[in-house]
C-alpha cells in the first residue's frame, strides 16, 4: 500500500512567548510517531481484511462443493445459512431459504417430531443423529440421515444448530459400490492365488512328466516286443507238444502248468499295455497342463466350436445325452480353436458323466440326463453357461473343483486334470471359468471370454 507523505510540519515563529524551539521539536517528533503508527495500523488492517476475505472465500468454496446438505439455524429453528446442495435438493435459492423455519422443509409430521427431538438434545449440548424426510423440488420426500450439532458464538454461548446430512439413496449407492468393489477384489485375489498355484504346479508337473515319459516308453516298447516273442514261443511250444514227448518231459509240463501259462500270457500282456498306455495318457495330460503355449491365435467363431464339441461328445462317449442348444448370432473371440474345443468338450463330457451317475444312482426318480448351453454377449464379453440337471457339486468340493488331480469320479474314471487344464486354457485366452450350484439342482459352469 502506498504511504502518504507526512504533513508538511514547519517550526512556529520563534517569538511565541513561553515556548522554546526544543518544545516545538518534541511536539513535531511525537506527531510523526503517531502518524507512522496510524499508517502501520492501516497496513495491518488491510492485510487482516485480505486474510478474512480469503478465509470467507475458502469457507464459501467448501460449502459450495459439499455434496451433503448443510443448514445453520438459530435457536428458534430459522435458517441463517445453507449450501448449494440443499438449494438444489429443495429447489430454492439461498436467499429464499434464509429466515425459513426448518420444519417448512420437512415432508411429514414424523420428521417434524424427530426434528424437535433433535433440537431438544442439541439444547443440552448433545449431538443428535436423526433420519428426516426433506421435501424436494418436486414435492417428493427424500430420506436424509441428518446430524444435529449445537452452534456457539465467540463467548461460548449457544446461538443455534448446525445440521449436516446426506440423502440415504447416495449412502446406499455408495455402500453398494463398495460391496461390489470388495467382491471384485476378493474374486481377483482368488484368481491371482489360483493362477500362481497353477503356475507353480505347472513347473512341477512339467519336470515329473519329463521324468516319467522315458520309462513309460521303455515299458510300452518292451511289452510290444514281448507280445511278438510270446506269440512265436506259443507256436513253437504248440508244435513241440504235438510230438511224442518222453514221460518226464510231459510230467514237467503238467508240473509247471505250461498250458495255463500260455493261455494267460496274452491277457497279461494286454493288461500291462493298458496300464502303461493309461500312464502315458496321464503324462500327456500333465504335459498339456504344464504347457504355457497358446498355439496359433485366430478369430474363432464360438457357435461353431460349441456345435463341434456337442457333435463329438454325442458321437463318442455320450450318444444318448440330451443337449439343449440354440445357435445365436455369430460371436468371435481371439484364441486357439483347438484349445477352446478341448475346454467345451471337457465341460460337456463332465456334465454327461455327472447326470448319468445321478440317473444310475436313482433310476426310479431321476430325470433323463440333460444339459442346457446358452451364449450371451454383453459389455465386450461372451458368457457361455453349461447348466445340467445332475446332483450338483458338494459345497466342500466347490473350492477345489479346478485343483489338479481333484476328482469326484470313481477310480479309473478320471485323472482330475480335465478341469485344471480347461481353467488354465481359459486364463490363457484372457477369460475365466467359474462354477456354482443351481437353486433347482444341478451344476452350472460359466465360461467368460473377451470378445474380439
Amino acid at each position: 500500500m502506498p504511504q502518504r507523505p507526512p504533513p508538511n510540519l514547519q517550526l512556529p515563529p520563534a517569538d511565541l512567548e513561553g515556548v522554546g524551539d526544543d518544545t516545538w521539536l518534541d511536539v513535531i517528533h511525537k506527531m510523526e510517531e503517531v502518524y507512522s503508527k496510524l499508517v502501520s495500523d492501516e497496513v495491518e488492517l488491510e492485510e487482516k481484511n485480505a486474510q478474512l476475505e480469503q478465509s470467507q472465500q475458502f469457507i464459501f468454496s467448501l460449502l459450495s462443493s459439499m455434496s451433503d446438505v448443510l443448514i445453520a439455524c438459530n435457536q428458534d429453528g430459522l435458517i441463517e445459512e445453507s449450501n448449494a446442495a440443499l438449494c438444489e435438493l429443495v429447489g430454492r435459492s439461498e436467499q429464499d431459504l434464509r429466515g425459513t423455519p426448518v420444519p417448512d422443509l420437512l415432508a411429514d409430521a414424523q420428521s417434524v417430531q424427530r426434528w424437535q427431538l433433535a433440537m431438544y438434545h442439541a439444547a443440552a449440548h448433545e449431538v443428535a443423529v436423526v433420519e428426516l424426510n426433506l421435501r424436494d423440488a418436486h414435492g417428493l420426500p427424500v430420506p436424509v440421515d441428518m446430524s444435529c450439532t449445537p452452534r456457539h458464538n465467540s463467548t461460548g454461548r449457544q446461538v443455534g444448530r448446525v445440521l449436516v446430512g446426506r440423502p440415504l439413496g447416495e449412502i446406499k449407492r455408495a455402500y453398494h459400490q463398495l460391496r461390489e468393489a470388495h467382491d471384485a477384489l476378493k474374486l481377483a485375489q482368488q484368481q491371482l492365488l489360483h493362477s500362481e498355484k497353477m503356475a507353480s504346479l505347472g513347473r512341477l508337473v512339467a519336470g515329473v512328466a519329463h521324468e516319467l515319459n522315458n520309462p513309460i516308453s521303455f515299458v510300452l516298447g518292451n511289452v510290444h516286443v514281448l507280445q511278438r516273442y510270446g506269440s512265436r514261443l506259443g507256436r513253437y511250444l504248440e508244435a513241440l507238444h504235438q510230438l511224442d514227448l518222453p514221460t518226464p518231459v510231459q510230467a514237467l509240463r503238467q508240473e509247471l502248468r505250461i498250458d495255463a501259462l500260455l493261455k494267460d500270457l496274452p491277457s497279461l500282456m494286454e493288461g500291462t499295455l493298458e496300464g502303461a498306455q493309461r500312464t502315458a495318457d496321464i503324462v500327456n495330460g500333465l504335459k498339456r497342463f504344464s504347457s504355457a503355449s497358446q498355439g496359433e491365435v485366430t478369430q474363432v467363431e464360438l457357435n461353431a466350436v460349441v456345435e463341434r464339441a456337442i457333435h463329438w461328445v454325442q458321437k463318442g462317449t455320450a450318444p444318448h445325452f440330451e443337449i439343449h442348444w440354440t445357435r445365436g448370432p455369430d460371436c468371435f473371440v481371439s484364441g486357439n480353436a483347438g484349445q477352446l474345443l478341448q475346454v467345451m468338450m471337457n465341460l460337456i463330457q463332465n456334465a454327461a458323466d455327472a447326470t448319468s451317475a445321478n440317473t444310475a444312482a436313482d433310476a426310479a426318480r431321476a430325470a433323463a440326463p440333460q444339459l442346457w448351453i446358452s451364449l450371451v454377449q454383453q459389455d465386450g464379453q461372451v458368457q457361455l453357461r453349461f447348466s445340467d440337471n445332475g446332483p450338483g457339486i458338494a459345497p466342500a468340493h466347490l473350492s477345489h473343483i479346478f485343483d489338479p488331480f481333484f476328482t469326484t469320479k470313481s477310480v479309473g474314471k478320471g485323472t482330475g486334470l480335465g478341469l485344471s487344464i480347461s481353467y488354465g486354457l481359459v486364463e490363457q485366452h484372457g477369460g475365466r471359468l467359474a462354477v456354482a450350484n443351481l437353486p433347482q439342482g444341478g451344476a452350472e459352469f460359466t465360461l467368460i471370454l473377451p470378445r474380439a
